[in-house]
């Protein structure tokens, strides 16, 4: 009645409509946070982007501060993360025994699963303690550099950096470790009929084909650093300011979101906050769009030396 291929369109069209709704569910997302940001995007226009005055009594919003601490927080996790993550990727997908890969994989992936409070926690009791020694050290030592200066608070931009890239490691981690184990073995053999070692298979071929996907788990990881809420709030500090120090407090987006939605009184300040979650989002969008690019265009590249 249907026809022989009638299971096949419906199963075609079926797949077309949850794809389709994925699309629509980012939309919604957009139109919502635009349409309830509108009041604060009329009233500041792109100076809400530049300015770094966030004062709710006067009425005086300004988002550089939150865009500051996230984009930098952000940045200085993956700086501490990465060489220890492709270390460790390295490590468990091409020089560990077969006895020890799987229990150091599985408590790489277990750190995934750890809730982020629970690292607040931790960052609280344990981490900013041991940073103010540490900070006095680098203050006493490096202190004519502007990144260590100021006072040994230990809760700041230091430590909000560290909370997130041990958070972010073995995403980062398990993501590069699986991409180097699909290395084809045949890559691997042609190295080492031509005389390389184990260190130039892994450096020249065997790194080379995996790059694109490496680079999208350091992608994955930094999109992990960027939303991270509650772990980072707890040691960050919270306070509204624009500092090269890294030992001074700082403030991210998803951070003042969280401290202060439920605390705004008025509709100018609500949609101000969700001003704040729109760049938030449009941050993630473009940040993740370059990256599909890079890994693109890095997938192109290991393509034509192959055919070459």
């Amino acid at each position: 009645m249907f026809g022989a291929n009638f299971g096949d369109r419906t199963f075609q069209w079926g797949t077309l409509l949850f794809a389709a709704s994925v699309l629509l569910l980012i939309l919604l997302l957009a139109y919502e946070l635009s349409r309830a940001s509108s009041p604060s995007i009329r009233h500041f226009g792109w100076r809400f982007l530049v300015t770094s005055t966030w004062d709710p009594v006067h009425r005086v919003f300004g988002a550089l501060p939150f865009i500051y601490g996230t984009v930098v927080s952000s940045f200085l996790a993956l700086l501490l993360a990465v060489p220890i993550s492709l270390g460790t990727a390295l490590f468990l997908g091409e020089l560990a025994p077969r006895w020890l890969r799987s229990p150091v994989s599985f408590l790489v992936e277990l750190l995934a699963a750890v809730p982020s409070v629970v690292y607040g926690l931790w960052g609280i009791f344990v981490l900013v303690p041991l940073l103010r020694p540490t900070q006095a050290w680098l203050g006493q030592h490096l202190g004519f550099l502007p990144f260590f200066q100021g006072p040994p608070y230990g809760i700041g931009m230091l430590a909000g950096g560290l909370i997130l890239a041990i958070m972010v490691i073995p995403f980062i981690t398990a993501v590069s470790r699986e991409v180097l184990q699909a290395v084809p073995v045949s890559q691997r053999e042609a190295a080492y009929a031509l005389g390389a070692t184990r260190w130039e298979a892994i450096r020249g071929p065997v790194f080379r084909y995996a790059r694109a996907g490496v680079l999208g788990a350091i992608i994955l990881g930094l999109g992990r650093a960027l939303g991270e809420t509650m772990a980072v709030t707890m040691v960050i500090g919270n306070r509204p300011e624009i500092s090269t120090s890294l030992f001074n407090p700082a403030y991210t987006m998803a951070s003042v979101l969280a401290n202060e939605f439920s605390e705004a009184t008025y509709d100018l300040y609500i949609s101000a906050l969700v001003e704040i979650g729109l760049i938030l989002f449009a941050l993630t969008i473009i940040i993740n769009a370059v990256a599909r690019l890079l890994i693109w265009s890095v997938a192109r590249g290991a393509r034509e030396g192959v055919r070459e």
